[in-house]
Order: structure tokens, then sequence, then C-alpha cells
């Protein structure tokens, strides 16, 4: 799927002439078409017997080379059958797809649809594909998948309870775990008239579900005679639309025009589909790219950095609200607090906490005056020149130097800092405003924000687990990433680790945390690593958050932090995951620590913080 269009292909049962059906794209607004690799008829038997005379397939003369590799999705033979209960039928089944395969390489026909497995069981099925890769490591095998299993032919029977019980997401999934989530191996889901629960539609928007098969049967026709979908179907497709699949039908059609009707409303659709907000559309280059954390008393922000999260339409308007309530407050509880009232912004940057201080201050009519602190020497440059242009001579004096080596000649009545990661406390706001409460007047002094709460809950996502395993070591599964989640889902309800207070009033003052985790999973699912949020109370009823159930609508500045684990692991409706979760500060560095012992026991993450860790 790109830019204003999204791709739509033909599946081809029989194709008597490639050309023919490539040809038959254009005309019908397709750009791809799938089809079979071998003669549907052309039932091998593998008995060492070769008869040179009959090939198994067309020349791959039949089409120019790039046509195959653009245009053309093989499909794997329908009969191929490798759990099957006879020994011959799985021997054939194999030879039949290790020579599809190699003759798609040969063809240069970068993905194949290998044909859907037994729902009564899949292990020669997954050892068979997974087998493969070795040797066509190019070749991208896409499951076909159904969302809900077909009616029991005739002749089988009815009252097994495999057929009635198997979801075909657990199918699926006993695939890609034998097969250790190999990043070849994808889905193609054939959405069927019937459509499975919303926790189901939920779950395989989190798979690697890279071709949507729908079959013509499954669309009706509306009052003018052309092919419509359900309002639940059209809801499905704009799910799976900011996936960027690759939509195929299937089917012969049953409306005029052929295939064309078919294309033009998928079309309308896409371009129809909800549009997105402006956050949404921030947001969008960054869903499911790994970014490692700051390091926040080492990295100096670039000045197009500092413009992106300016851009934040929620997170300045609170501080603002908040530095409002703080003033107004210190006013009517210490009427004796001298004129103009100290707000000493730590970490300025360009400036937009300066901003939203000194606009409160307007607002509320209780002059201040305003300390602008950083250690970046060039956001400094900046703010010394602000402070010429934008008349905050008199208001505002810019320091250079690091919070931790300031000695300022007054006390502060607000402390004011941005210093929050992701998790809260993963870019030392800890650290950093425990050595800068010394700012603060010990009897009045504020500190916004007040606090904060991190939060942590389960997610299952092949896609960012993909992209850890990727690296190839251990130390990539040992690094917390900042992450927009976007074909995830999480598994049970997030819950609290731990909080932290400003200014910290306890002896000593001690920022190693430990927390214990059970969560429920109410649905089969697959863990993948866990997702961890924050809420920040600034100052009053005043919050920024990015833990979903109070999450601050429309702020973008904060992705979550995911906390990634080597081996996914299978967890079966209605069991706990626990999660071992440490905080662990040395004199040099704090780092996290991360282990589940349920349903199994993994190993211990970045231990001694051996592959991560922020230095103070």
């Amino acid at each position: 799927m790109s830019g204003e269009h999204v791709r739509i292909g033909r599946l081809f049962t029989c194709v008597p002439s490639a050309h023919s059906a490539v040809e038959s794209l254009a005309p019908n607004e397709m750009y791809f078409a799938v089809m079979p690799l071998a003669h549907p008829r052309s039932r091998r038997e593998f008995n060492g017997v070769t008869n040179r005379d009959e090939p198994f397939t067309r020349s791959d003369l039949t089409l120019p080379s790039n046509v195959w590799s653009s245009n053309v999705i093989g499909a794997l033979s329908p009969w191929i059958n490798l759990d099957s209960t006879s020994h011959r039928v799985r021997m054939n089944s194999e030879k039949a797809i290790k020579q599809e395969l190699m003759w798609a390489q040969h063809i240069s026909c970068p993905s194949v649809i290998a044909p859907t497995p037994s729902r009564h069981g899949c292990r020669n099925y997954s050892r068979a594909i997974y087998g493969q890769f070795a040797g066509h490591s190019n070749t991208t095998i896409h499951v076909h998948m159904p969302m809900v299993w077909p009616d029991v032919p005739d002749g089988e029977d009815k009252d097994d309870p495999a057929d009635k019980s198997v979801d075909p997401w657990e199918t699926w999934n006993e695939i890609r775990m034998n097969a250790e989530h190999h990043s070849s191996l994808c889905c193609a889901l054939e959405v069927t008239s019937d459509l499975p629960s919303e926790e189901s539609i939920e779950q395989w928007l989190a798979e690697p579900v890279k071709l949507l098969i729908l079959p013509t049967s499954i669309f009706l026709t509306n009052s003018t005679g052309f092919p419509v979908l359900s309002k639940r179907h059209q809801t499905l497709l704009n799910g799976f639309f900011s996936r960027s699949v690759d939509l195929i039908v299937s089917g012969r059609p049953r409306h005029e025009g052929d295939m064309l009707r078919y294309s033009q409303y998928l079309q309308h659709l896409y371009a129809t589909r909800p549009e997105l907000s402006e956050s949404e559309r921030f947001e969008q280059p960054y869903w499911d790219y790994l970014q490692i954390p700051l390091q926040p008393l080492a990295d100096n922000l670039e000045s197009q950095t500092y413009e992106v999260f300016e851009k934040d339409p929620v997170k300045y308007v609170n501080y603002e609200q908040a530095v409002f309530l703080a003033l107004q407050d210190l006013k009517k509880n210490h009427p004796s607090l001298p004129d103009p009232l100290v707000v000493m912004v730590v970490g300025a940057g360009r400036g937009p906490l300066v901003r939203s201080s000194l606009r409160a201050s307007e607002r509320c009519g209780i002059p201040i005056f305003v300390y602008a602190l950083d250690k970046n020497p060039n956001a400094v440059v900046t703010l010394r020149n602000m402070r010429i242009t934008e008349n905050w001579v008199g208001k505002v004096e810019v320091v250079h130097s690091d919070m931790r080596d300031f000695n300022p000649d007054c006390k502060a009545d607000i402390l004011v800092s941005e210093l929050l990661g992701s998790f809260g406390d993963n870019e030392l706001s800890p650290e950093c405003l425990d050595g800068a409460q010394r700012f603060l007047k010990p009897d009045t002094g504020l500190s916004i924000p007040m606090s904060y709460t991190s939060w942590i809950a389960p997610i299952s996502s092949t896609k960012l687990h993909q992209e850890v395993k990727a690296y190839n070591d251990v130390k990539h599964f040992e690094t917390t990433y900042v992450v927009k989640m976007h074909a995830h889902r999480v598994l049970s309800e997030a819950q609290e680790c731990w909080t932290f207070t400003h200014p910290n009033t306890d002896t000593p003052i001690d920022n190693t945390r430990q927390a214990t985790h059970r969560f429920k999973v109410t649905r089969s699912s697959c863990l993948h690593g866990f997702a961890g949020y924050f809420d920040s109370h600034l100052y009053g009823g005043v919050h920024i958050s990015i833990f979903p159930k109070t999450f601050s609508t429309g702020m973008f500045s904060w992705f979550p932090l995911f906390f990634p684990i080597r081996q996914p692991m299978y967890l079966p409706e209605g069991s706990d995951v626990v999660l071992h979760l440490s905080r662990c500060v040395a004199d040099k560095k704090v780092w996290y620590e991360w282990s589940v012992s349920e349903p199994s026991a993994g190993p211990i993450n970045n231990t001694n913080g051996r592959s991560f860790s922020i230095g103070l």
C-alpha cells in the first residue's frame, strides 16, 4: 500500500495463459496476480522416476523477469497436505513445496502463498515451511489463514471438538512459534463472511498480516447493483489499511464489470477511510520504529528536535495552567512572600517553559522572575537571543550550567522542569530533581511536576520483536526502546509500578525501586514484551499522561517504553504473567532489570546494566 491507493491483486486458481492473466489486471485497476506456481493438475509423485517431456509448470519465458518480480505472487499447490495421515502424501507434499519454492526463486518471484494448514495439527507443516527458509531466504512465505474456519465438509466428523474449539489464530501462532518468528513468515488472512469477535480481530491486527484475501462471496449488492461490504467488514478493512496490507480479490465475479467494480469499491473505501488526527499524523512516521532513550546528562538535543517537541499542543498549555495555580496558591497561603516570586526552569531548552511561566504570571497578575537554566550551549544561544527579542530583560536571567553545579544567589519559589522520560523516571528525572531541589525555599518551595507514576502492561507485537531480533544479539533484547506502538495488542490492564515525589524529603534519598506484577490473560496470546507508561501530576488537578486510561489527548511528546523479552511466550487463556522489574542505581549509572517467572521462567535481562544504562 502506498500513497493514496491501496494495492489490489486478483487470485487465479487456474491460469491457462500467464500473459493473459497479467494483461487482465490493468483494465480491472489491479496491480498483481496471484497464480499457481505449478499446473493445478500436476499432482506429482516423487518416486525417483522422471519424465523430462512433462514439465510440472510453465516456462519462465512466459513473462519478463520484471513482471515475475513485481506483478506476480506465487501460490503453492492447494493439494499439498503436510500433516496428512499418509506418509506418502506427507513426503510428496514436502518435495512439492521444495520444488515450487526453488522455482519461485528461479523466476524472481519474491512472495508465495502457502495453502491453509490443517486445523487438527500443523507440526509437520511448520517444520517443512521453516526448513525452506535456509535455502530460500529471499522468499516471503504467506500462510493462508481464514479468520473463521469453514464448515466441516460432508464425510468428516462434525462432532470433532477440534473443528469448533481451535481458533485459527492458535494454528497460525503454532506455526510462527515453531518457525521462531522468522521475519520472512507472514500471514495471508482470508476475510470470511462471518467475522469473529472484536477481540479476535484486534489480535489479528497485531500480527504480520501483509495480504488480506477478500472472496467475492462476502460482498453484498447495493440498490444500484454494485458490490459493497457490510459496515463491520468496512471497519475491519479500515483497521488493516493502517497496517499497510495489500488486498487480494478471490473467486468469480458476482457483479457486472468483471473485477473492476470490486477494485473501484475497495479504492473508494481506502480513499474515504477515517482521517488521522493532527497528533496521529505526527506519530505515523514513528509507528513501530525503535528509538534508544536519551542520555540526558550526555546528549545535547539538536534544534530540529526542540522544534518538534515545541509543537506539542497539550504539554505547555498544561504546564502554564500548573504554574498559574501554583502562583495563586503561593500568594494565598504565604502572602508575606516578596515580589517577584522566583521561578527556576531547569532544562529550559529553547524556552517553551519560560514562555508558559511568563504567560501564567500575566494571567494571574503575580509578578515573577525566571532563571532559565540549561547545560546545552547551543540552546543557551537561543535563550539569550530570546531574552532580547521577546523583551525578557529584567524578567529572565539565562544561565549556562549543569543543574548539579549551579549555585544561585537566591532560593526559588517554584522549580519547573520537563525531565520526564517515557517511563517517567527513565531519563534521570529523580536524580536531576533531587539534586536541584536545593534551589527551593525549604518550607514553601514547589516543584512542577510534583510527582510521576510509572505503569506497565504485557503486550504482543510480532513487529517489535522482529525489529529487535534483527540485531541478532542479546544486547538489543536487554535494551529498552521508546516506540510509538502501532501493530500491537495489550494483553492485560496496565499496573502501577512506583511513584517519585518532589521535593523528595526522604533521608537518605533512595531512588532504587523493585516491583512484581501478576497479570491475568483472558485470551490465548503470545507475549513479546512489556509497554511502560507514565502519569505525571504537575500541580493541583493538572496532569500530563501517556498512560492509556488517563492519556492527555493530542499530546505527542512521549511514546511508550518497550521492554522486550528474548523468547516469545505462548500464553494460554486464563494464564498468569508474572513480571519482576527493578530500577537499579549505582554511582555512575541507572539501569533496569526485568524477568518473567510465569507461565515459564525466563532469564534476568540486563543484569548489572551490562547491555544498557543511563549515565549519571
